[in-house]
């Protein structure tokens, strides 16, 4: 264990008990850490003392962690965000990455790789590549995904776009996204 106090992480994700975990894993690394269960919480938080790296989960408590990307870098333009989520898609995963975050993670990650991709400042280009295109059902998750964003989140609006009822695109959203 180390000493002293690297740097300050904001941590940010609805769900409490995985907060909690990654910032007592992070504790042990030596950060400082500031945990926040809405990004209404997190802007608080950033805007007393900005941090120089956050964590930021996609959906938090139903809000869209991409705007709190956008808040958090107005408040320190140096600051390293590294977006974590259960929801992972190629959509947001560009998006966030446009909007500032230094890296995207899909859950379940560890501590470890959290602090690596603080630190990553270059794409790896020995990634191995996928050989099989995306499966349909993974292709019409991201589909609807992209729909719902450009409606800014409308369900009615995105469900007449995709030419669909809205509680089937609501059934649809219920679901975790398909694997690949």
């Amino acid at each position: 264990m180390e000493s002293e106090v690297r740097s300050e992480v904001l941590i940010v994700d609805d769900d409490a008990a995985f907060c909690d975990r990654l910032a007592g894993a992070l504790a042990i690394r030596g950060y400082a850490i500031k945990t926040a269960y809405t990004a209404g919480a997190a802007r608080a938080l950033a805007s007393d003392n900005p941090p120089e790296f956050a964590v930021v989960e996609l959906k938090i408590a139903g809000e869209s962690g991409l705007k709190l990307i956008s808040a958090l870098i107005g408040l320190e333009p140096d600051i390293r965000i590294v977006v974590l989520t259960g929801y992972g898609s190629i959509a947001t995963a560009v998006e966030a990455i446009k909007l500032g975050a230094c890296h995207y993670l899909c859950k379940p990650a560890n501590a470890d790789e959290v602090v690596a991709a603080f630190y990553r400042d270059a794409g790896d280009d020995d990634i191995p590549l996928n050989t099989s295109p995306m499966s349909l059902k993974r292709l019409e998750w991201e589909q609807v995904a992209r729909v719902l964003r450009a409606h800014n989140g409308n369900i009615s609006e995105a469900a007449r776009a995709l030419s669909m009822h809205r509680r089937t695109l609501q059934r649809k959203l219920a679901k975790y996204p398909v694997k690949r």
